[in-house]
């Protein structure tokens, strides 16, 4: 985990001028686009120096146990046996998330909320876990409370979201927005990306205060959308999104096809879908194959075929070196179809490390508030 650079982050700001490719970028935002920072792990924890000097606020971790003045602090006693449940799924979410992300990452969802100012009014950080939470952001000033989950998320550690919403509703000036992308799947954050910072800019404009933006850990799906915290945000996905935004390129259609032998069903993991799902592949009487045709934007993608349950790669389409545990996958390179000065850009904006211009900038600025309102 070496470097973390979003190039576009979406939080609106009172009146402040942002340091941007060398120029000063007047806005409307007090973070348009996230700076510069670089991620170094030791051990567990993870060093973050960033560049324009800033440092992050004291971290704070809040206990979901901690009794507080509110009709809701009886409903966060928990008793042994649902801390140690709580607990197990912690571990198998942090061994979850260690895997899909590539970084050893942990999340202790039974120790409660915790979370980074990464600045006077942006809180990037974990999910709230019951109506008391929300008490507890309130007293701290926030205003806007953005959930990155979706249900899956909020089910697997049985979070109430209703009752949080309903607690929201309780406050003047707060306000619960639900914006969802896919946990460990990096093409759904680049394909909702534009939408949900869109979303999420609109949000923020209505100046209820500070606003505190999560996802389940707060490690991956919120600092890919707001800025650096200590995390393992998607960093091809984001460029991706960025490159997809200042681009437009186009979808192509692929075909993938199994051949081999006789067999009672065919699907393929990875590819768009993630690692997590799959995907059947219909079986073609005329061909005699089993194909799978989808619409992709330009992009590298990893996929393996999963036949009669048994997980295997198409010796007849292209194949990646080994990865350090020896894991082999069938991939595809998708080129859109895009003019010499297209082609150009999207390549420079996927290399390391990479700085926008101010028009460029501008230009995000300004679809991303389109999709606010859209």
């Amino acid at each position: 985990m070496s470097c973390v650079q979003p190039l576009y982050s979406s939080t609106v700001c009172s009146s402040a001028q942002i340091q941007c490719s060398g120029a000063k970028f007047p806005c409307k935002l007090q973070r348009l686009f996230s700076m510069k920072g670089s991620l170094r792990r030791r051990n567990i924890g993870i060093e973050v120096p960033l560049s324009t000097g800033r440092t992050f606020m004291e971290h704070k971790v809040m206990d979901s146990r901690d009794t507080i003045p509110s009709a809701y602090s009886g409903t966060d006693v928990e008793t042994s046996d649902a801390g140690e449940t709580k607990q197990e799924k912690s571990e198998t979410y942090s061994s979850n998330m260690t895997e899909a992300m590539g970084a050893v990452l942990t999340y202790r969802h039974e120790m409660g909320m915790n979370y980074n100012f990464v600045l006077p009014d942006l809180i990037v950080g974990s999910c709230l876990q019951n109506p008391g939470d929300v008490d507890r952001l309130k007293n701290i000033g926030i205003g806007t409370i953005f959930c990155l989950q979706q249900d899956p998320d909020l089910e697997y550690f049985g979070v109430d979201i209703g009752a949080i919403q309903r607690r929201a509703d309780d406050f003047n000036e707060l306000q619960h927005i639900r914006a969802e992308i896919r946990d460990f799947d990096a093409f759904d954050l680049r394909m909702r990306l534009p939408t949900v910072v869109g979303k999420l800019l609109k949000a923020v404009k209505r100046g209820y205060g500070i606003t505190y933006v999560h996802c389940t850990a707060g490690l991956g799906r919120a600092p890919a959308v707001t800025s650096v915290r200590p995390c393992f945000p998607k960093l091809e996905a984001i460029k991706s999104a960025t490159a997809d935004m200042l681009t437009n390129a186009s979808k192509q259609l692929v075909t993938l096809k199994w051949k081999k032998g006789n067999c009672s069903f065919v699907e393929v993991a990875g590819l768009d879908i993630g690692w997590g799902q799959r995907m059947p592949l219909a079986y073609d009487e005329s061909q005699e194959c089993w194909l799978l045709q989808r619409e992709l934007p330009e992009g590298h993608y990893e996929y393996k075929y999963v036949v009669d349950g048994n997980w295997t790669i198409n010796m007849d389409e292209l194949v990646t070196s080994p990865n350090k545990d020896g894991h082999v996958n069938n991939y595809i390179e998708v080129k859109g179809e895009l003019d010499v000065a297209s082609r150009n850009l999207r390549q420079r904006l996927m290399q390391e490390d990479v700085d926008l211009t101010k028009e460029e900038r501008q230009i995000i600025y300004e679809r991303l508030e389109a999709l606010g309102d859209a």
